[in-house]
């Protein structure tokens, strides 16, 4: 099976009737990793993996609709599939905030990465890069072999998805505002996404982190007009095979 990343959840600051928070699981032929842990995104992960399955948990930044499903995974870890260990990238404030749940030691093993840090888990090569937000917050690249995703996480204009590198098979970007909107310089609009993932060379651009009750078709058309090709807004338990 080649890379390929799975939508568990994708809603911006709380999840949409039926949606969940930021999750994504990120699978190749022998390796699987989600990348953070947003309110809902457990109960999607087990449709496609088990928890035995997991060989680490990314977590870019210390906003509850990126984290807050860790406490309920380690209960689940440690209760339900009697398992220990589960290595946990993270940035420090994460691992704070989460202290008084116990996640590590036990359930995960932690470690704090910080922009410019890289780590391998199996085939998968994952470099970080900390945006433009009000939070220590960290973009992801992730390479397997020739096969390259790369993940925004939250972001302002500040701070620009180039900064990833070229030759990216897949861009998910957060998209949580539409030009005009006025919410200030702490996420991207789809337009800005759209912009980043040209001048980056992304292959395929995916929005993100869109706000419930937003307009999705008004984004997506907003960032394909910047992008220059077609843009898909991401979609709860939908596969992008790279």
């Amino acid at each position: 099976m080649a890379l390929s990343l799975t939508v568990l959840g994708c809603s911006g600051t709380y999840a949409a009737p039926g949606g969940a928070c930021s999750g994504y699981l990120l699978r190749s032929t022998t390796t699987t990793v989600l990348v953070d842990c947003g309110p809902g995104t457990l109960a999607n992960l087990q449709e496609h993996v088990s928890l035995l399955d997991l060989d680490a948990v990314v977590v870019t930044h210390e906003h509850p609709d990126h984290w807050l499903e860790l406490p309920v995974m380690r209960n689940a870890l440690k209760y339900g599939v009697r398992r220990t260990g589960v290595p946990l990238f993270t940035t420090a404030g994460t691992l704070e905030l989460g202290r008084p749940f116990g996640l590590a030691p036990g359930a995960f093993t932690a470690a704090t990465v910080a922009d410019g840090d890289s780590v391998q888990v199996g085939d998968l090569v994952f470099r970080f890069f900390r945006t433009d937000h009000p939070v220590e917050t960290l973009a992801v690249r992730v390479d397997c072999g020739d096969e390259s995703v790369g993940y925004s996480s939250d972001t302002g204009p500040g701070w620009s998805c180039e900064a990833l590198g070229e030759g990216l098979d897949l861009l998910v970007a957060e998209a949580t505002f539409r030009d005009g909107d006025g919410n200030g310089p702490v996420h991207l609009t789809a337009r800005q996404a759209g912009e980043q993932a040209r001048a980056v060379g992304a292959r395929r651009l995916v929005i993100t982190h869109l706000a419930p009750g937003s307009d999705e078709a008004g984004a997506v058309a907003e960032a394909a007009d910047a992008y220059g090709a077609p843009v898909e807004a991401a979609q709860v338990n939908t596969t992008y095979a790279v």
